[in-house]
């Protein structure tokens, strides 16, 4: 699969194209430090570094303790479980409120035609 559809398949699931390729730079690169990337991608240090931070969020990219840190991606098949895990999650919450979700949902149409 070559770099442009890798980056279409992490944004499909949700990931900011910048962000999609801080990670793949990262995966294919191995470990950096902040100013190395930012050199590397043409990237202003802030929007970098916020890029890296959203990754963190996501759990696709990993931080050394040291200063300055160190940033690793995590392979590819831990963040498409990552994704699929919280897919599943969310399907599992609609499946358990759809009933709620749905009596609610008549109660105020039924408000909604008895006003007007």
């Amino acid at each position: 699969m070559n770099r442009n559809k890798l980056l279409r398949v992490l944004v499909s699931l949700g990931i900011r194209r910048l962000d999609a390729e801080v990670y793949l730079h990262l995966a294919t690169t191995g470990p950096k430090k902040g100013r190395e990337l930012s050199n590397e991608l043409k990237m202003y240090k802030q929007q970098l570094y916020r890029s890296l931070k959203n990754l963190q969020k996501k759990g696709l990219v990993k931080a050394s303790p040291e200063h300055p840190a160190s940033f690793t991606a995590v392979t590819i098949e831990d963040a498409l479980n990552s994704f699929r895990e919280v897919r599943l999650e969310e399907a599992q919450l609609i499946k358990e409120k759809k009933d709620e979700l749905l009596s609610r949902w008549k109660a105020t149409i039924k408000k909604e035609i008895a006003e007007n």
